[in-house]
């Protein structure tokens, strides 16, 4: 296993690695040095122009592929970079550091390996409630020439913690729609709208703080729709104002809101071919059928503890 200590300063990160021996881990710790690519560095880069398109499809997804797209019109309106903060350079904030250095990849979901376009267009389908993109087309291209721009360098062997979301202790009981209504109304409805319909910019082609329910948010499928994706995203990142060190939330809140968020209606987009062996399904995953006893419900909002428990066994 490699465990990672971080230092972000100025746009460095700085972490040791522990490489476990064959019977021990080995004292010696080596150091790793990683720098956010440098975008004046970019300019003199061979794909400067798709690359800053890629990044640019990331922040503004809608204002391209959303309903009133400019180029095609396959997605919800909201952006790859509401859940991608940052444009996807965010410290637990979903970042895109590691992705050329870990994809191809196999995951769980699909039972199968995954290349970097294959993953873009899960998002697509789940997360923007849309349709795929092609594989060839432009906009695939740039996407994925700007996040194998972001692992400049990022060798395969090491592991940067602040990737994807991060985890946060489950609760004893189960998340609760109840709290976590008061929890929204008092952090984040002055964003999302009190209606968690979000605020749509002026000329309505995209969202300047994205729904979180409704019809235009992101679907059942989604990673975000697993409680515990959604609570350790909002802990860390929400209100977006708030400091990752000093978080607004508490653990408890996080959850309960999270539990709030996803109560709410949203398009019921289903996968059915997902996760072909079930005993690999995450202990939130709120649909059967499942390996163990547990109900659908509990699956959704905990109790954890017990099920989290069966699986270890």
């Amino acid at each position: 296993m490699i465990i990672g200590l971080l230092l972000l300063a100025t746009g460095i990160i700085i972490f040791c690695i522990y490489m476990p021996g064959k019977s021990e881990l080995i004292n010696k710790m080596d150091t790793y040095v990683w720098h956010f690519p440098d975008t004046i560095s970019l300019k003199s880069t061979p794909e400067a122009k798709l690359i800053s398109y890629g990044r640019e499809l990331i922040v503004n997804t809608a204002v391209y592929l959303g309903p009133r797209g400019t180029v095609k019109q396959i997605s919800n309106g909201m952006n790859c970079g509401n859940c991608h903060l940052e444009a996807g350079t965010r410290l637990n904030g979903n970042c895109f550091a590691m992705v050329a250095s870990t994809y191809p990849k196999f995951r769980n979901r699909s039972g199968k390996l995954e290349s970097i376009e294959y993953r873009v267009n899960d998002c697509m389908e789940r997360s923007l409630n849309g349709k795929k993109l092609d594989d060839h087309s432009k906009e695939m291209q740039a996407i994925v020439a700007y996040i194998k721009w972001l692992g400049t360098d990022v060798p395969k062997s090491v592991l940067l913690q602040g990737m994807g979301t991060p985890e946060i202790p489950v609760l004893q009981r189960a998340a609760s729609i109840d709290i976590g209504k008061h929890v929204y109304f008092n952090n984040c409805s002055r964003c999302h709208g009190t209606n968690g319909l979000g605020i749509l910019t002026p000329d309505s082609t995209s969202y300047i703080f994205p729904p979180l329910w409704g019809p235009h948010s992101y679907n059942v499928s989604a990673g975000i729709f697993m409680l515990s994706k959604n609570a350790g995203f909002v802990k860390y990142n929400m209100p977006y104002s708030s400091s990752q060190q000093v978080p607004a939330l508490t653990d408890a809140e996080a959850w309960d809101v999270a539990a709030y968020i996803n109560s709410q209606e949203r398009p019921g987009k289903i996968f059915k071919e997902d996760w072909p062996n079930i005993t690999t399904k995450p202990f939130d995953y709120p649909f059967g059928p499942y390996a163990d006893s547990f109900s659908a419900q509990q699956h959704k909002y905990g109790p954890y503890k017990i099920i989290k428990k069966g699986k270890q066994n």
